[in-house]
C-alpha cells in the first residue's frame, strides 16, 4: 500500500460490515485511522480485533440523530480532528412496505427513507460542523446507488430505496457547491449490484444473476465484491481527488452503459 491517508482521521458510519467493513480495512492498510459505526456490537468488536490500534468501534444506530455527533466526537477525542466521512449505511426497505410505488406503504416509505437518507443527513451535518470548527476542509463520501439514476424496473422496483439513493445525489452536490469555498469536498460513490448481506433475495435469485450477466457485463458478467469499491473510496477520501466535488462516481460492472434486454450487446442490429 502507498499510505495514501497516512495519518488521516476517517469515521465510515456503516463501517463494521459489507461495504463499509471493506472500506475500514482499505483505509487503515492506507494508513488512516478509522472510527467505525455498526448496529451490532459482536461486528463492531470482530472488525476492532482485526484492525487494531488504528480503529476504534461505535456500537449505534445511525438512524439515530445523536449517533453520528457521537462518532465525530470520538475521533476529535481520540485523535484530535476529523478528516474524512464515509456514510455507507444504509439498506433495503423491502420486508418494510417498500416496492413499486403504487405497492409502498406509509411505513415503508417512512422507514426506507429513514434508513438511507435522514441517517446520511445526521452524518454529513455532524461532519460539516466539525470541518467548520476546526477550519481546513474536510471531505465527504456518500454511498448512493445506480438505482438512483439507472433504474432496473424487472428485478429491483423498490421505488422508495431508488428515492432515498436519487436524494442522496441532490444533497451532495448542493452541499458541493455551498460548502467548496471552505474546501469541503462532497461526492457519491455508485455501486451496483455488490455481494453483502442486504443483497441475498438477489444472489439467490437464477433470474437476477443471469440479469446480471448482462448488465455488469465487465469481468464475466459477475456480482461486485465489497473489495471493488475500495479503490475509489481510498481515492476519494485522499488529497489524490482533492480537486474533485460534486461528482457521481458509478464503480457498477457496466451496469449504468449497458443493456441487460439484449444481452449486454447494445441490440443494435434488432433496431436497425
Amino acid at each position: 500500500m502507498s499510505g495514501r491517508l497516512r495519518d488521516r482521521v476517517v469515521v465510515i458510519m456503516g463501517g463494521t460490515s459489507g461495504l463499509g467493513k471493506s472500506a475500514a480495512r482499505a483505509c487503515v492498510q492506507e494508513g488512516a485511522r478509522v472510527i467505525a459505526v455498526g448496529r451490532d456490537p459482536a461486528k463492531a468488536e470482530a472488525i476492532a480485533a482485526e484492525l487494531g490500534e488504528s480503529i476504534r468501534t461505535l456500537a449505534a444506530d445511525a438512524v439515530q440523530p445523536e449517533t453520528a455527533a457521537r462518532a465525530v466526537d470520538l475521533a476529535r477525542t481520540t485523535w484530535g480532528r476529523l478528516d474524512a466521512l464515509y456514510h455507507v449505511a444504509g439498506g433495503s426497505g423491502r420486508r418494510h412496505g417498500d416496492g413499486p410505488l403504487h405497492e409502498i406503504s406509509d411505513t415503508g416509505w417512512a422507514y426506507t427513507l429513514e434508513l438511507n437518507l435522514t441517517s446520511l443527513f445526521h452524518s454529513n451535518r455532524a461532519a460539516v460542523r466539525a470541518f467548520l470548527e476546526q477550519g481546513g476542509g474536510g471531505t465527504v463520501v456518500n454511498c448512493g446507488s445506480v438505482l438512483g439514476f439507472s433504474p432496473s424496473p424487472r428485478h429491483f422496483a423498490t421505488h422508495a430505496y431508488a428515492a432515498s439513493k436519487a436524494a442522496i445525489i441532490g444533497l451532495t452536490r448542493s452541499a458541493a457547491a455551498h460548502y467548496a469555498p471552505q474546501n469541503i469536498r462532497f461526492n457519491v460513490l455508485a455501486p451496483a449490484l455488490v455481494a453483502t448481506p442486504m443483497s441475498a433475495r438477489a444472489q439467490s435469485s437464477d433470474a437476477i444473476l443471469e440479469f446480471i450477466r448482462a448488465k455488469q457485463p465487465l469481468e464475466g458478467g459477475r456480482i461486485g465484491h465489497p473489495e471493488d469499491l475500495d479503490g475509489a473510496v481510498v481515492w476519494l477520501l485522499s488529497e489524490d481527488s482533492r480537486y474533485v466535488t460534486g461528482q457521481v462516481i458509478a464503480v457498477d460492472g457496466g451496469w449504468s452503459v449497458s443493456d441487460a434486454s439484449h444481452g449486454g450487446t447494445g441490440g443494435m442490429e434488432s433496431r436497425l
